[in-house]
């Protein structure tokens, strides 16, 4: 169906997270979005499948996003059956729902389905090689979603944060203040993205897919430029000294140590890089560089933060 022809009707699942609140933002220039979140009506149950089948048969989308995943990937070691329920079985049930009445389906991956051993950017085309279970749920949902047979997008991304939720940045502002040092793993890199991009990027994708169905398929979506998590509280430190917050710790109190000195228990990839070239490419877009997204995404919490630190 052209976009164009009638308002686009969008069925958000995850709606309540960091990546679903920008969702209900620039989905809705496209048409009317049914947010679903864990206390709505419907009853859905990303645990339950056949609750999924019901929400999607009852209500016939043309659109079908997904920003429901189980994203604790220290939890996903103990809790296996669940992250495997939510980020493979789930979007396997969506799929195959989009499929069964011609919706597009929209999906998000992550850099962790790489091993991370690589010297340079992961491709579309790179060999997938996860070192964790929540690595290997999400790989998982993305080969279901392929051999569904559905249209899709699906929007391999990485190290996302926002100004709302939990996340490394809202994570960094109260360890900022509340420690005399801090220390942050410095040999995993990546390029931190804003779950505002990722939504606005999908807005542009989904109404790209409804007019061409060409444009359908996997893409890399990553902030320009690359980061360690080191890196990327120093900015966050700097940007918040920069706007007058005095009780930041300086620089010299963030301490980069190496991802074995790291006291995570779960092996991580060391290089998150991924190439977007394909998405520039299809959609004609630029993607700015990661620093400018931190820079903005502040700027939106400044006030809150502002109260949280300095209180």
């Amino acid at each position: 169906m052209p976009a164009g022809d009638r308002a686009v009707r969008i069925l958000l699942f995850g709606a309540e997270g960091q990546l679903g609140w920008e969702l209900r933002r620039s989905l809705s220039v496209l048409g009317s979005v049914e947010a679903i979140t864990r206390n709505d009506g419907l009853k859905v149950d990303l645990e339950k499948p056949e609750s999924l089948r019901i929400c999607i048969q009852s209500t016939r989308p043309d659109v079908i996003v997904n920003a429901a995943a189980f994203t604790d990937v220290v939890a996903a070691e103990t809790q296996q059956e669940m992250a495997f329920r939510i980020n493979a079985e789930a979007p396997r049930v969506m799929a195959e729902e989009a499929k069964q009445i011609g919706a597009l389906f929209v999906h998000y991956s992550t850099d962790y389905v790489f091993d991370g051993n690589s010297s340079s950017a992961y491709d579309e085309s790179s060999k997938t090689a996860p070192l964790n279970l929540y690595g290997k749920s999400k790989l998982a949902g993305d080969m279901a979603i392929t051999q569904s047979g559905c249209d899709y997008l699906v929007f391999r991304t990485s190290w996302v944060y926002s100004a709302r939720r939990k996340n490394f940045l809202s994570t960094m502002l109260p360890l900022l203040t509340s420690r005399q040092s801090l220390s942050v793993v410095c040999d995993q890199v990546g390029a931190p993205t804003s779950a505002e991009l990722i939504a606005d990027i999908t807005a542009h994708g989904v109404l790209a897919a409804l007019n061409d169905r060409k444009h359908c398929g996997l893409y890399h979506l990553a902030a320009s430029g690359e980061a360690s998590w080191w890196q990327f509280a120093v900015l966050i430190s700097e940007q918040l000294r920069a706007k007058g917050m005095r009780t930041v710790m300086d620089t010299d109190a963030i301490k980069p140590v190496t991802s074995a000195d790291y006291a995570g228990g779960v092996a991580r990839p060391l290089n998150s890089r991924m190439s977007c070239d394909r998405l520039r490419k299809a959609f004609g877009l630029h993607l700015p560089r990661w620093e400018d997204g931190v820079a903005r995404v502040i700027d939106e919490r400044f006030s809150l933060a502002e109260k949280e630190i300095l209180r």
